[in-house]
């Protein structure tokens, strides 16, 4: 029976998650399991090990997923507790370390290292090529561990870093060394004088340990990526880095070295080094060369190359290897016994596979089958590192388990002779692999012994004596189990195969003339000189340990703790790259016109008035404005028809609830949003033309918007209620309160906002679910005038103490004043910034800059929070009210931090929650507002600007502090408590502005 468990918005790294998965397996009653994100390509594993639910298929690449075959139900309950045991394991491994400091954006990145010059990425290959891309645009070389990157990609990526004087690493590079740092799964390598350039991981990783031990040292070891040599790629990199590295003049050996090029390619390579000043030596796998050229090298092995390039460093040649082992039980040939060769990554392999076939005699070539580097007569050589192999499963590197099943099934085969195999030390390595494969080395020479056979176990340690797992320890493990430890790969094979009765030649070569090319070398660009002569400057994405080690070699390092951008999609991603590359219009200062606008703003309140006074479409037939996008009456939520019903009766178009239903369904009153006509309203939004509004003017710009006043609390209008008393209510506020408040803020000659914002942003409010401190200000404003006015005493103390009362008051001020000043911001139609936030208990909708009036809308969600005594979530109703245009201009929900007193109101724990929660919303602001200062967050400003693209990038909604009404109407509040946007309407937007600018699929 398959379950599954679907971890929302959490993001963990492939390596780590295929070691969980292993770790899992082991609980007995677990027949199967795996634990990936729900990437396309990883659900595509899921399928093919016949794990996949409908709850994996709707999930999103940033969703981590389990599914486990499993009988016994409870056993779930089991495996989520070890899996959050795991991680806790792994964050407090972490604990103590000083690591590189981590963010989660490129923005943030390029702010903490600005002048940062290599970005290391580790992350999926469908998204690889998209960051590698916007890394070459903030001139930044790029080495990509990743692989599944398509060649078209690796070319177009290849060819702009040319262009840009930069060079692409990869994709699927293992390795690396820039300055004597290691990259990726690299080894401690002496500093020295040669430099190599390779297509491959472990190629690399055998040449450099060889001529660590021997003494000598490596400037930088470039890996190309296995696919730079095809036609398709045709060797950008590789001719970029020779270059390079002749132009260096620290360089005083050059390798260059590589699987089988294309035919064309080898030629051009060739021909470069052959014009090389500085001596070079070649290997290309298979080849098999006959004669050297002067100071123009070809080597058969890697061993051989290390070995020269050392000799000539020297001066002097270097001595050859030995192995020092009892060949007396070695089998002769006519035993036909056979060798099983098991390796981590596939140039050792080929390098395997190339000797034995030279041992062998092979005149034709053996059928090439998939996951064997060679299988022919019993013969095998594996690379384990392969994608048949490693799909969904951890690297052999790290993970002994695929190399455990291999060798006993070799010991099975009585016609194996020999177990060839390799232990990887170094940084991403296991930290003691050759521990981890001891038992059963043991376990399996007792079985072949108890069988009568012998089996030899033939091994080769790649690895300095300054790794961390030690060189030396791990030779003296195998050895003491009777294992046959050869000092290089090449010394393993040859002794694998003698120990099968066979052998090769390796014939010692002429040096002739050096036959040079006509070429014209090219002169390396600075960029790429500057990176090869300095200690990279980093950004990581992906692997933290990556980041780790090249901050313990005193690289300054930044770890963008990444995750897919944009839910994964792939299409929304492009959308993205195309507006931050769009060069028609400079749409991050487009951005900031906006934002302007709102710093600039100075919104005054200027009167109380009656609706229709103000709005010009209330003045004809019968006309209610509505919270949120366009929505009809039959869709809107049952509080906001029943404000509706209190409206009609408030104006008298009905006496009675039965006929204001009729009036409301017959299609004669006209229903328009309140956004539409300058206006906003909270809640249900309900304003009708008798009702009375503030008008609140942007005296920078000259625009006004209007809003009702708020009734206070119990049950009122807004949230559905219409019985007599809120009516009644309502008419006091049009015939007292209304005209009060209008005379004493004529007389005043208006009040400024922005004063009494910013002095109750100091004072603890955030002017959603707390105005207390604003309300107040307010009515220190008013009461003075109020209480010489020439009116009825009575009034006069009904009014003070209705202001004295309602602690909201201010909140649909502050909703006109956003209105008012994102109106203004939204001229500028240019650019990505939110300018309308809203919902009708049926949809959400947003503006942006660009799109002028289009809304963009998705399914509005239910508030989670806190409810008042008797209620809970299966009471509330689906969010409304246009109360988020305080979100909008940044503040509410965006500044919960200002207000820690609410945060547990609506739903958040504390201090800690509510900072966090507004450090978040920095992730999808793009400044800060000088305006709104908030002393307990570092006197730091409010947030100012959401961009929908960080929004649709980050995967981050804007959070809403919001009262919750019950679903039916007439209960009025029954909580408060946070509500987010479907992320939806946001991907709209930008995917709309995209098109508007001519981006096409």
């Amino acid at each position: 029976m398959l379950k599954t468990v679907v971890k929302k918005g959490s993001y963990h790294d492939s390596v780590v998650l295929m070691l969980l998965t292993n770790q899992i397996s082991t609980i007995e009653g677990v027949k199967k399991v795996s634990i990936m994100m729900a990437t396309p390509a990883n659900k595509d594993i899921f399928k093919q090990s016949g794990l996949d639910t409908e709850e994996l298929m709707a999930s999103t690449a940033n969703d981590m997923v389990v599914v486990a075959d499993i009988d016994d139900d409870s056993l779930l309950d089991t495996i989520m507790k070890e899996i959050d045991e795991f991680f806790k394991k792994q964050s407090a491994s972490s604990e103590g370390k000083k690591g590189a400091e981590s963010v989660k954006s490129w923005d943030k990145a390029l702010k903490k290292l600005p002048d940062a010059n290599l970005a290391v990425i580790s992350i999926p290959g469908a998204y690889a090529a998209l960051e590698a891309d916007r890394a070459l645009d903030e001139g930044m070389n790029v080495f990509m561990f990743s692989d599944n990157v398509t060649i078209e990609d690796e070319k177009k990526l290849k060819e702009k870093a040319h262009e840009k004087g930069l060079a692409v690493m990869g994709p699927d590079c293992g390795t690396g060394i820039i300055q004597g740092v290691p990259v990726a799964f690299t080894n401690s390598v002496t500093p020295g004088a040669i430099g190599i350039i390779g297509a491959s991981g472990t190629g690399i990783q055998e040449l450099t340990t060889i001529i660590d031990r021997l003494g000598e040292g490596v400037k930088n070891a470039i890996g190309t990526g296995g696919r730079d040599l095809s036609t398709e790629v045709g060797g950008i990199t590789m001719m970029d880095m020779i270059d390079a590295m002749e132009d260096d003049d620290t360089v005083k050996v050059l390798i260059v070295i590589s699987k089988p090029p294309a035919k064309e390619v080898r030629e051009k390579i060739s021909a470069r080094l052959s014009v090389c000043k500085k001596p070079v030596i070649t290997l290309f796998l298979g080849e098999k060369p006959e004669y050297h050229e002067e100071n123009f090298y070809h080597t058969y092995t890697l061993d051989e190359a290390a070995r020269l390039a050392v000799s000539l460093v020297r001066g002097t040649k270097a001595e050859e290897g030995e192995v020092h082992t009892d060949r007396s039980e070695f089998y002769p040939a006519d035993a036909k016994k056979t060798i099983k060769a098991y390796y981590s990554g596939g140039t050792l392999a080929g390098e395997a596979a190339m000797l034995i076939k030279d041992a062998l005699k092979l005149a034709i070539p053996p059928e090439k089958a998939e996951g064997f580097m060679l299988k022919t007569d019993g013969h095998i050589v594996v690379d384990l590192g392969d994608d048949v192999y490693t799909q969904g499963k951890p690297h052999p590197m790290i993970d002994p388990a695929k190399r455990i099943e291999c060798m006993q099934e070799a010991v099975d085969d009585e016609s194996t002779g020999v177990i060839l195999f390799d232990i990887m030390l170094g940084y991403g390595s296991h930290e003691d692999m050759a521990g981890a494969l001891l038992p059963t080395i043991k376990d399996l020479q007792k079985k072949a012994e108890a069988e009568g056979r012998k089996v030899f176990f033939v091994s080769t340690v790649c690895g300095t004596r300054r790794d961390y797992q030690g060189y030396d320890e791990a030779v003296n493990k195998l050895k003491e189990a009777g294992v046959i430890v050869c000092e290089t790969n090449k010394l393993a094979v040859r002794t694998a195969i003698q120990a099968i009765g066979l052998d090769f030649d390796e014939p010692e070569k002429e040096i002739r003339p050096r036959q040079t090319s006509d070429v014209v070398p090219q002169k390396a660009s600075e960029k790429l000189l500057q990176m090869l002569s300095e200690k990279p400057k980093i950004i990581n994405l992906g692997l933290k340990s990556f980041a780790e080690v090249a901050e313990q070699f005193g690289c300054e390092v930044v770890q963008y703790d990444w995750m897919p951008p944009a839910g994964g999609n792939v299409e929304l991603i492009k959308i993205l790259n195309f507006l931050r590359h769009y060069d028609g219009l400079d749409i991050d200062e487009a951005n900031r016109e906006v934002i302007a606008k709102v710093v600039a703003s100075q919104p005054v309140i200027k009167d109380n008035v009656r609706a229709k006074e103000v709005i010009p479409e209330m003045r004809e037939g019968k006309v209610i404005l509505h919270a949120g996008p366009p929505v009809a009456y039959e869709n809107m939520p049952d509080p906001m028809q029943g404000s509706c019903v209190g409206a009609v009766l408030f104006e008298e178009w009905a006496d009675n609830e039965a006929d204001a239903r009729k009036l409301l369904e017959s299609g004669e009153i006209r229903f328009i949003p309140c956004h539409h006509v300058k206006a906003v309203g909270p809640m249900g939004g309900i304003t009708s033309p008798n009702m009375a509004v503030f008008v609140v003017e942007n005296t920078t710009d000259g625009n006004e918007a209007y809003c009702t006043m708020n009734e206070g609390i119990g049950k009122v209008l807004r949230f559905g209620a219409y019985s007599e008393e809120v009516v009644e209510r309502l008419r006091w506020m049009r015939d007292v309160l209304g005209p009060t408040l209008g005379r004493a803020i004529r007389e005043l000659g208006g009040i400024d906002v922005n004063p009494l914002i910013a002095k109750a942003i100091a004072m603890g409010d955030e002017f959603h679910q707390r105005n207390i401190a604003a309300s107040l200000a307010f009515l220190k404003e008013v009461a003075p005038t109020i209480t010489k006015m020439d009116m009825d005493d009575k009034d006069r103390y009904d009014v003070i103490k209705f202001l004295s009362d309602t602690d909201q008051f201010f909140l649909n001020i502050m909703m006109a004043t956003g209105k008012a000043v994102m109106d203004a911001a939204r001229t500028i139609e240019r650019g990505t910034i939110v300018t309308a936030m809203c919902r009708n208990g049926y949809e959400f909708g947003i503006r942006i800059a660009g799109m002028g009036d289009e809304w963009f809308t998705g399914p509005v969600n239910t508030p989670q929070g806190l409810y008042f005594t008797g209620y809970d979530g299966e009471d509330a109703c689906p969010d409304m009210g246009d109360s988020a245009i305080t979100e909008t201009v940044g503040v509410g929900g965006m500044a919960m931090i200002a207000a820690p007193a609410v945060t547990r109101f609506v739903g958040a724990g504390g201090y800690e929650d509510a900072l966090r929660t507004s450090t978040e919303m920095t992730e999808i602001t793009i400044d800060r507002n000088p305006n709104f200062i908030i002393p307990n967050w570092n006197f730091q400003g409010a947030c100012l600007g959401i961009d929908a693209r960080l929004v649709v990038e980050k995967g981050i909604t804007p959070v809403i502090n919001t009262g919750i009404a019950h679903k039916i109407a007439g209960y009025g509040q029954i909580g408060a408590g946070t509500v987010h946007p479907p992320i939806e309407c946001f991907e709209k937007a930008i995917a709309a502005y995209a098109k508007k600018l001519g981006f096409t699929s």
